[in-house]
């Protein structure tokens, strides 16, 4: 089988490498899509994200689909869970396995991930897909989770306001669970033009720039002068967090699930301090979420299937990458049966409505 690996900085390369055998309570999986993330990105551009470095040659992706290959379950489509908890410490026994210490995590650190054409991944974390969802939508499901798991955090009330801040997949998933949940006005905030313009078609009323000189006062007269009552900051950037202590009123909650390139954060303090603010941090999803993305992108409740602007076969993941790093659109994907050519998708419904 074919396997795209990290060797170093901006250097994947793809291998012939042996199909793996699965052992009990496991499966092996066909690989059908994967999407690149931009902590995949943090990989490809720095060899490591936060305090994790490259130490071998590693096989990234973690947002993925593909089909039972053998056994009682043959030829089913699944969305693949890709943290792999211990499932016996105090964590996961309380039910929080994204916070276990233990945890192996598909394409982080020396967990190979999906970009190959087979993997063997445990049965549990095996998610039916159904017949109305698309292999891009199964791939999909994991930011999607986050976004779920990060919106729980936030707990949003109805008729509050919610400030996005990073128009990302993660960032126009929350624009739509805000939506979703009853949220009377959401406001999103990016420095791209085409991200600030898929926010308002994914339910944002209001999208700024990321400049204070012009959000502030859109920002102001926005929410006569409050502020948002909960922000969720997904850039991953100190100007990311900066922009959300200033978009939120006096005692919000603050959800930070963007990651940092370097394993720094940094911030005003006294900014968060004189607005009482609560700062919460995101650590992928709980146990529970994967069925609950299904259900809301199979209700149309989420649409993630317009955030895939392209698509590469395996053999061009190199470009896949490259594409992945310019910001030009979305959501990139990756198929192993896919023809070579990119098929763009966000682009086409812009060009549509020009």
């Amino acid at each position: 089988m074919r396997a795209a690996r990290l060797h170093g900085i901006g250097d994947i390369r793809i291998s012939e490498e042996p199909v793996p055998v699965p052992v009990p309570g496991s499966s092996l999986i066909k690989v059908t899509a994967v999407g690149i993330c931009g902590s995949d990105l943090h990989w490809y551009e720095d060899a490591g994200i936060g305090d994790a470095q490259l130490a071998a040659p590693l096989v990234p992706g973690h947002e993925f689909a593909g089909v039972i290959s053998g056994g009682p379950r043959n030829g089913e489509r699944v969305a693949v869970d890709p943290a792999l908890p211990c499932g016996v410490c105090e964590q996961c026994l309380e039910g929080n396995r994204n916070l276990c210490p233990f945890v192996g995590f598909s394409g982080h650190s020396t967990t190979d991930g999906a970009l190959r054409e087979y993997l063997t991944w445990p049965n549990e974390l095996l998610h039916p897909l159904p017949d109305a969802l698309s292999d891009p939508d199964g791939a999909m499901l994991e930011p999607l989770g986050v976004a779920v798991h990060a919106y729980d955090l936030g707990h949003v009330r109805i008729g509050s306001t919610v400030a996005v801040i990073g128009c990302g997949p993660i960032g126009l998933c929350l624009v739509q669970l805000a939506r979703a949940g009853g949220a009377t006005q959401v406001i999103a905030f990016d420095p791209l033009p085409h991200r600030r313009q898929a926010a308002l078609r994914y339910g944002a009323d209001l999208a700024l720039t990321a400049d204070p000189l012009e959000y502030l006062p859109a920002l102001a007269e926005a929410t006569e002068g409050r502020g948002a009552d909960v922000g969720f900051e997904v850039a991953g950037t100190d100007d990311g967090v900066a922009v959300t202590l200033e978009a939120v009123r006096p005692g919000a909650r603050v959800v930070l699930v963007g990651i940092p390139s370097s394993d720094q954060t940094t911030f005003s303090a006294s900014t968060a301090r004189r607005k009482g603010l609560s700062l919460i941090m995101v650590r992928r999803m709980k146990e529970s979420v994967y069925p609950r993305a299904i259900r809301l992108v199979e209700r149309g409740a989420v649409d993630v299937r317009t955030m895939v602007t392209a698509r590469f076969g395996l053999s061009r993941v190199e470009q896949a990458f490259r594409t992945a790093q310019t910001r030009d659109g979305l959501k990139v994907i990756v198929e192993a049966d896919a023809p070579d050519d990119v098929l763009g998708v966000w682009g086409d419904v812009l060009s549509a409505d020009e």
